[in-house]
Order: C-alpha cells, then sequence, then structure tokens
C-alpha cells in the first residue's frame, strides 16, 4: 500500500475525509455508521472493512494512507495519542500482527 494505491473516488475517502472535520458527522459515525456509509455509497467490501476497522483491507481498497491511523482514531478517540493508546494498538493490530 502506498500513495500510489489511492482511488481518489473511493467514497470511503470521502467519508473519512469529512468525518474527521466534521463533529456531527463523527457523532453519526459513532450512533449511525450503517446509515451513514450508505448515504455516502460505500460498496459492501469498503463497509465490512470499516465495520471490522480492517485498516490492512481500507488501504488494499484504496484508502489513503493517511486516512488509515485516523479511521483507528475515529474508533478508538484522537485524545493523547502515543504508542500505548487504544488508536494506536489498534492500527498495530490491523496493520502489523495481521501481517505476521
Amino acid at each position: 500500500m502506498s500513495i500510489l494505491d489511492t482511488d481518489r473516488t473511493l467514497p470511503a475517502n470521502k467519508l473519512i475525509f469529512e468525518v474527521r472535520r466534521d463533529a456531527a458527522l463523527r457523532a453519526r459515525f459513532r450512533t449511525d455508521l450503517e446509515g451513514l456509509m450508505r448515504d455516502y455509497g460505500l460498496s459492501e467490501a469498503e463497509r465490512t472493512a470499516l465495520r471490522q476497522a480492517d485498516i490492512r483491507r481500507l488501504g488494499e481498497l484504496g484508502v489513503h494512507p493517511y486516512f488509515l491511523p485516523q479511521v483507528t482514531r475515529l474508533f478508538k478517540g484522537a485524545g493523547y495519542n502515543h504508542n500505548e493508546s487504544e488508536a494506536a494498538q489498534l492500527y498495530a493490530d490491523k496493520m502489523l500482527k495481521e501481517r505476521a
């Protein structure tokens, strides 16, 4: 996965970009993820990967590499981020441990 693999037309990229920047959309992400994904037109593959916070699969589908750790923050919070934060641990679990 690299920036060259990014699919700029992928609905998940737009959803992640906008949810990160809009408090109302972040609230909806937490309470109505299914409806939000439907409204953004995500494919079934995108929806499954997002439901499972499958960061690796999202990257394979064409989500921009910058957005991948952002997804973990949407699920686990964006407070003090450090190597032991829940968001960082989720990223490591999905990107590093599943590879082994």
